[in-house]
């Protein structure tokens, strides 16, 4: 029963962190109409900033090295939707645009190799240590993955309904055009919705550090696995994203159970199948 209960405790965590990325792709999707595939390596670079630059080069204190981390992805998701979302999303076909966004997670890719190093590292002491609740023993990143992916979406939902700005992304979401008629910048809208996505990357990537050696391919199967969650969920809307992200973290961990732990990772892309096959609007989607 113990066993049981950890590897919920771990679903649970890793859950939260599928379904942040499946909110990336979500906020993307809503205010671009694209279907960002770079965000894995976005990701990644958070990761590297947070990690390489400020705490190993410069050795800074840690509140003040996220607070930099924030504000330098912030900036990077500004340029982002600027010089290749803005542009990508007028073309006539989807698959161009499609294949935009990986090739932009290829250059994240190399440009991390070409200025830390291909050689995978870690940082001591972060979110490490165990918490003893009852008789159980977990993990402090695991505690703390889940409190931090509750206090984003919390803060996600209030700026969204309570400031001009995330009701002018929830106008773009609906209508780019109606919009547009009301007179929001829609493509400046997009920059900034590109700049609350990647902070949300770099969330996940100090979020993984402690679960993943890190790495230019770090995020490879969270990324992959935060888009199977938003199907699941629902793509497209936000509580469907959280709800499809618990749903695989849970699953997905429990499966070790019956199955060969090497068979864990196959486990969202076979729910993933099955949902497109029979119930492709997911749990909380509407039929297109």
């Amino acid at each position: 029963m113990g066993t049981i209960l950890q590897l919920l405790i771990s679903g649970i965590a890793m859950g939260f962190i599928y379904a942040l990325v499946a909110i990336e792709y979500t906020l993307i999707w809503n205010s671009t109409g694209l279907l960002n595939f770079s965000h894995d390596k976005i990701i990644t670079v958070g990761a590297y900033i947070f990690a390489a630059t400020f705490i190993i080069k410069f050795n800074m204190n840690k509140p003040l090295a996220i607070v930099l981390t924030f504000m330098l992805m912030g900036i990077l998701g500004s340029v982002i939707a600027s010089g290749i979302f803005n542009p990508l999303r007028h073309m006539r076909s989807n698959i161009f645009a499609v294949m935009g966004t990986m090739m932009l997670g290829r250059i994240l890719a190399e440009a991390i190799r070409l200025i830390y190093g291909p050689v995978p590292f870690t940082i001591e002491n972060w979110l490490s240590g165990t918490i003893k609740i009852g008789t159980l023993m977990v993990t402090k990143a695991n505690v703390i993955i889940c409190v931090v992916a509750i206090l984003v979406v919390a803060a996600l939902q209030l700026f969204m309904n309570f400031t001009k700005i995330g009701k002018a992304m929830r106008c773009v979401a609906q209508n780019k055009k109606a919009a547009a008629l009301m007179g929001i910048n829609v493509a400046q809208n997009i920059c900034v919705t590109t700049a609350v996505s990647s902070i949300i990357c770099s969330v996940i990537g100090m979020l993984i550090i402690p679960l993943f050696n890190i790495s230019t391919t770090m995020a490879a199967s969270i990324g992959l696995k935060g888009f199977s969650a938003g199907v699941i969920g629902g793509f497209g809307y936000l509580p469907g994203a959280i709800l499809g992200g618990l749903f695989i973290g849970v699953v997905e961990n429990l499966a070790v159970v019956v199955l060969p732990a090497v068979y864990k990772d196959i486990v969202s892309f076979v729910l993933l199948i099955i949902f497109l096959l029979v119930h492709p609007s997911g749990f909380l989607g509407k039929k297109a």
